[in-house]
């Protein structure tokens, strides 16, 4: 088989340099795209180094909306095409702060939905003009009910989770297929300090190798780690009544 060719919007952060990782064993072609560009020569090094065929990088700032269609471009051209690409950026706002300024909770919106709601446009404009390709976007559990203590993250990741659905029903018959990840949570820098039962941090790398097999065998969903499936599953159940009166 020639070696996928494997776009990372947001490769810096760790679940996406899980998954590059993966595909870098296997000897793909990648294009990584991130912000700090100190960070994405360590990152495209590691890679290298771990077996990626060819790597292509370029530091940019998602926000910025305008450039996201000349982003994609210029991957395909170094990749020579698009099998699969990953939109994995996003941030973990203080609850409390995000409550207090609305432009902490803004600046969520914007860097977890908005930019990457319009990188999965950009991608599947030229994904549907080859009539080919899996589009994958990191959401989280976190947006399939919302909850006290991280509803403002949970609202961004509840709205990319309705528009990867919407975009994956519209290209479904377009030969693109759009995968929804949707990870518990993770040891990360993001979640650093965050999470007072660090036992409950899935592995990094755990979730980057279940990531990487349900893009590979075409899962509509990607639950990291499995269980959250059945966790999430209860919790929608739950009434209004008794859910208010949890600790989730």
């Amino acid at each position: 088989m020639a070696p996928r060719r494997v776009l990372i919007l947001g490769a810096t952060s760790a679940i996406a340099q899980a998954v590059a990782r993966v595909y870098a064993s296997e000897g793909a072609r990648l294009a990584l795209v991130a912000r700090n560009r100190q960070y994405l020569e360590v990152v495209a090094n590691d890679l290298k180094v771990r077996g990626a065929s060819s790597l292509w990088t370029e530091t940019a700032d998602l926000l910025d909306l305008a450039r996201h269609a000349t982003l994609v471009d210029q991957a395909e051209q170094a990749l020579g095409g698009l099998d699969v690409a990953l939109v994995a950026h996003g941030v973990l706002p203080d609850q409390a702060e995000a409550v207090a300024d609305v432009r902490v909770a803004e600046a969520c919106w914007r860097t977890n939905f908005v930019s990457p709601a319009a990188l999965l446009e950009a991608v599947a404009h030229r994904m549907e003009e080859v009539g080919t390709g899996t589009l994958a976007v990191l959401s989280s559990v976190a947006g399939e009910r919302g909850m006290a203590r991280n509803y403002v993250y949970g609202a961004s990741k509840a709205a990319l989770t309705a528009y990867a659905s919407g975009l994956g029903q519209r290209l479904a018959t377009k030969g693109v297929r759009v995968v929804t990840v949707k990870p518990g949570p993770v040891g990360t820098p993001m979640t650093a300090g965050r999470v007072s039962r660090t036992g409950l941090l899935a592995d990094v790398d755990d979730v980057g190798r279940r990531i990487h097999r349900g893009l590979e065998r075409g899962w509509a969903v990607i639950y990291a780690p499995a269980y959250w499936r059945l966790v999430m599953a209860v919790i929608r159940l739950l009434p209004t009544w008794l859910f208010n009166r949890t600790k989730t």
